[in-house]
């Protein structure tokens, strides 16, 4: 069965960050994802999951400036320097809360643009580097262009070949069964092909990105092919509630005790 971690960017938003982990536990979850931990110190973080016995499955390296745009340095061969010093704090939080995979995001970019693509490639193979240190993965998510425009990182062949090319064990893909739906369609087909890089998934309904079963995929029927693969990680709930997170809990409801810990 699989193991859920509530994304607390976009779940239990009706409370302060902080008391989230409470809700979140309180739901039933045994596992945390969100977006970016930065606002808070990292004690402040770390003591939440054990006061409520959660395991952190995945956050995001810095991005650079997300309130102007920025969705991601490492395409960006000027700002490798503050790439790499993004990276170091982002150690230290995944120091302080275990977490065992962090998501470098790419950046705003051309995927044709040459000088993009070879930043980016330095970038991942400097940061899986930097993790492998540290005994952490690093995952790459492909982002469809409806919910960010002009992302470089916009399709599951691009990703999968550099993890491919690269050949380093602790790199793989962050595969979202959304944002592969709206750019390819079939996901079934590209989850049974990709399954053996794939570090991390994340689900939400397509076309609303609202909870599991509430769109044209037939989320119950993935969530069993996750098993059928042998695919032991989390699945990150990465949905935006559609009319308030404990209202919409019932997809979660079959799924709730079978929930343990885990890395």
């Amino acid at each position: 069965m699989p193991r859920f971690a509530a994304n607390l960017t976009l779940m239990f938003t009706e409370r302060p960050f902080l008391d989230r982990f409470a809700a979140a536990a309180e739901a039933g979850f045994t596992a945390v994802e969100f977006l970016f931990p930065y606002e808070h110190p990292p004690e402040a973080i770390a003591e939440r999951l054990i006061r409520h016995g959660l395991t952190q499955a995945l956050f995001n390296l810095p991005p650079g400036d997300w309130a102007a745009g920025e969705r991601g340095l490492a395409v960006l061969p000027e700002r490798f320097s503050e790439l790499q010093a993004g990276v170091e704090t982002g150690l230290r939080y995944a120091k302080a809360t275990g977490v065992a995979r962090l998501h470098l995001m790419a950046g705003m970019a051309d995927a044709r643009d040459p000088r993009a693509r070879d930043a980016y490639r330095r970038a991942v193979a400097w940061t899986a580097e930097r993790l492998s240190r540290e005994n952490l993965d690093l995952v790459l998510e492909p982002i469809n262009a409806r919910n960010m425009p002009g992302y470089f990182l916009a399709d599951f062949g691009h990703a999968a070949d550099l993890i491919r090319d690269l050949a380093l064990p602790n790199l793989k893909l962050q595969f979202d069964l959304y944002h592969c739906q709206i750019l390819h369609g079939d996901v079934t087909t590209h989850l049974r092909a990709l399954m053996p890089m794939v570090g991390h998934v994340q689900t939400a309904s397509v076309p609303a990105r609202n909870e599991p079963g509430t769109g044209e995929m037939n989320d119950a029927f993935l969530f069993a092919e996750l098993d059928r693969l042998g695919y032991a990680g989390f699945v990150g709930c990465e949905y935006n509630p559609a009319a308030g997170t404990e209202a919409g809990l019932g997809w979660f409801a079959p799924y709730r005790a079978g929930q343990g810990a885990g890395a």
